[in-house]
C-alpha cells in the first residue's frame, strides 16, 4: 500500500486537541505543503482546534511562510516553541493572548523529542538556571493565559537542576528529500539535518502519526541505506510537495553549497565600511584565541568572520551554527543557520549536547538590553515577542562570551576622525536599563560559574567582575560623563585600570589581530 496521500487528506488526520511537533529551522525541514494544507483545513471547517504545536527554532520566512500559516485563534490552544518572530501569525497570536504560550531553550526542546522517544521522564539541565525560563522567575511563560508550570527545579545529588517534563506526541511535520515507497526518508538536499529523526521517533513511540513531506518518490530498494535518515518504520504517510513549498532556507530554494554537494569560492569576503559595527566587531574579535570554536549570532556578532577574513586571520577559526553546521562559512540573515562549504553537517540536538556540554570555546551574540548586574534581554519588548532560540543554551554554556552592540538604539550616527570616535547624533533608546525586562542572560548566574563575559560596544567596554558591570575601556575621543555615564540608567563600577581602546581600531585599515592572535599562541605554548 502506498504511503502518498494529498496534503489535504494528511490535514484530515490530525484531530482536536492533538500535540502537533515540527521540524524547521527557517523553512529548512518545514512542511510548508502541510501548513498550508492545515490552515485551509481550519478556515473552511473551523478544524483542527485547540492544538497543541511544538517546533525548536525560527520556523518561517519572517512574512507569510512557516508556522504563520497555524496562526488562527482557535486553531492554537499552546504554543511550545524556542523563536515566534520568524512568524508574523504566531507572534501577534501570542502577543494579543490568544493562546498559551511557553518559550523554551531551543536546545532543550530538541533533547526533549529524544526523551520522549525512550519514554525517559525529562531533561534534566542546568540551562534555563535563573533566566525567564527558571519558574522561580517567570517558568517560560509568555502570555497572561499561560498559567501551568510545565518546567520545574528539582535537587539531584546535592544540586539544582531544571527539570522539563515529557509528554505525548500525536502529529509529528518533518521534510526530508527523497523517500521510498516505504517512507524511507534521505535528507540529501536539505542544507540541515535538524531534528528529523528525534521527532519522528518520539511521535512513533507516542502512538502518534508522523507525516514526512518529500520532493520525490523513489522505488523501494533504490536508495543507500546510508543516505536514509529516517527509516520508514516510522513515516507512516509522505506528501509530495512543489517546488514552491520546498525552499532550502527562508530565502533561498536550492543553493548545493548549503547541502555540501558543491564548494564555492569565499575569498571575496566583503569589506565592511568604518562603521559603529565594523568598531565593536574588531574589538569583539581581539577575545579570539588561536583555532577558537565559534557560535555567532544574528546582526553585529555575525561581522566577527568578515574581520577574521580581512585580517587574515580566518583559518584560526572553526566556525559552527547552532543549527548543525562545522566549519566553513556561516551564511548571513537570509539563510541564517546554513553554512557555505561546511566541513560537517551534525543533527540538531547532537549540537546541542557539544554546546552545553562547554565545547564552544567563544560566543558572541547581540546586545538588546542589558542591566547593573549583567542581565541581558533579547527575547521580550513589550508585548513583543521574539523568544530565546538558542541564546540560553548558548549564553550559559560557552566558555567565554561577548555581547556586541551598539550603546544606544535608533539613530546612532557617529563620525570617526583621526583615530578618534565622535558621536553625530545620539540614539533615541537607552540599552544600559535599570532592569531588563526578561532575563534571557542571567548575569548572577554566570557570576556563579565565574564564566568570563565581556560587554563591546562602539565607545565602551565591559566586564562582568564580582556580579557588577565593570567599565575596563573607552574609545578615544569620548567623553566619560556626558557620553557613557549619561547615557546610562545605572552606574556601572569604573575599573580603577580603565583604559582607552587601541586607537588603531579607529582607522580605516587595523592590521593588528594577526600579531594579536600570534602573542596569545606563543603564551600558550610557552605554558
Amino acid at each position: 500500500m502506498t504511503k502518498v496521500i494529498s496534503a489535504a487528506k494528511a490535514a484530515e488526520l490530525i484531530k482536536d486537541g492533538d500535540t502537533v511537533a515540527a521540524s524547521g529551522f527557517g523553512l529548512s525541514c518545514w512542511a510548508e505543503e502541510m501548513g498550508i494544507a492545515i490552515e485551509e483545513r481550519f478556515v473552511q471547517t473551523g478544524h483542527p482546534k485547540n492544538l497543541t504545536v511544538m517546533h525548536a527554532s525560527a520556523v518561517g520566512n519572517r512574512r507569510d511562510k512557516g508556522m504563520s500559516h497555524l496562526g488562527h485563534e482557535g486553531l492554537i490552544k499552546r504554543w511550545i516553541g524556542g523563536i515566534a518572530i520568524a512568524s508574523p501569525g504566531l507572534a501577534k497570536l501570542i502577543e494579543e493572548d490568544k493562546c498559551e504560550a511557553y518559550n523554551l531553550p531551543q536546545g532543550v526542546i530538541t533533547q526533549l523529542y529524544r526523551e520522549i522517544a525512550a519514554k525517559r521522564p525529562g531533561v534534566i539541565t542546568k540551562v534555563g538556571m535563573e533566566t525567564f525560563v527558571d519558574p522561580r522567575v517567570e517558568g517560560g511563560k509568555m502570555s497572561p493565559s499561560t498559567k501551568e508550570d510545565i518546567v520545574k527545579v528539582i535537587e539531584l545529588e546535592g544540586e539544582e537542576w531544571l527539570f522539563y517534563k515529557t509528554f505525548p506526541i500525536q502529529i509529528a511535520l518533518i521534510r526530508g528529500t527523497v523517500a521510498d515507497e516505504n517512507g524511507n526518508l534521505t535528507l540529501e538536499k536539505e542544507g540541515l539535518h535538524m531534528e528529523v529523526l528525534p521527532i519522528a521517533q518520539a511521535v512513533r513511540n507516542s502512538g502518534g502519526i508522523v507525516i514526512a513531506q518529500v520532493e520525490t518518490v523513489a522505488k523501494n530498494g533504490t536508495l543507500n541505506p546510508k543516505d536514509v535518515k529516517v527509516p520508514g518504520i516510522l513515516v507512516d504517510y509522505l506528501v509530495v510537495s512543489t517546488s514552491e513549498n520546498h525552499y532550502q532556507t527562508e530565502n533561498t530554494q536550492y543553493n548545493p553549497a548549503f547541502s555540501g554537494h558543491v564548494k564555492v569560492p569565499v575569498e571575496s569576503i566583503e569589506i565592511l565600511p568604518l562603521d559603529e559595527r565594523k568598531i565593536i566587531s574588531r574589538r569583539t574579535a581581539v577575545e579570539l584565541q588561536p583555532n577558537t570554536i565559534l557560535n555567532l549570532g544574528v546582526g553585529i556578532p555575525v561581522n566577527v568572520a568578515n574581520i577574521a577574513a580581512e585580517e587574515g586571520v580566518d583559518d584560526q577559526l572553526i566556525l559552527t551554527t547552532e543549527a548543525g553546521s562545522i566549519g566553513g562559512v556561516p551564511a548571513g540573515l537570509k539563510d541564517f543557520g546554513h553554512a557555505y562549504n561546511s566541513e560537517a553537517i551534525v543533527d540538531h540536538d547532537a549540537q546541542f549536547d557539544f554546546y552545553d556540554g562547554g565545547g564552544i570555546d567563544l560566543s558572541v551574540l547581540g546586545l538588546a538590553q542589558t542591566d547593573e548586574s549583567g542581565n541581558v534581554n533579547v527575547s521580550k519588548f513589550g508585548t513583543r515577542v521574539a523568544g530565546c532560540g538558542g541564546f540560553i543554551n548558548i549564553s550559559q554554556a560557552a566558555k567565554k562570551l561577548v555581547f556586541a552592540g551598539t550603546f544606544t538604539a535608533g539613530g546612532l550616527q557617529i563620525k570617526v576622525e583621526n583615530g578618534k570616535l565622535h558621536i553625530i547624533q545620539e540614539g533615541k533608546a537607552k540599552k544600559f536599563i535599570s532592569k531588563v525586562q526578561q532575563i534571557t542572560f542571567s548575569g548572577s548566574y554566570a557570576a556563579k560559574v565565574k564564566q568570563p563575559v565581556v560587554y563591546v560596544t562602539e565607545r565602551a567596554v565591559f566586564e562582568l567582575l564580582n556580579g557588577k558591570m565593570t567599565l575596563t575601556e573607552i574609545a578615544p575621543g569620548i567623553d566619560l560623563q556626558t557620553e557613557i555615564l549619561d547615557q546610562m540608567d545605572f552606574k556601572p563600577v569604573i575599573s580603577p585600570d580603565l583604559k582607552e581602546m587601541d586607537a588603531a581600531m579607529f582607522q580605516e585599515n587595523w592590521g593588528m589581530l594577526k600579531s594579536i592572535i600570534a602573542d596569545k599562541n606563543r603564551v600558550l605554548q610557552e605554558v
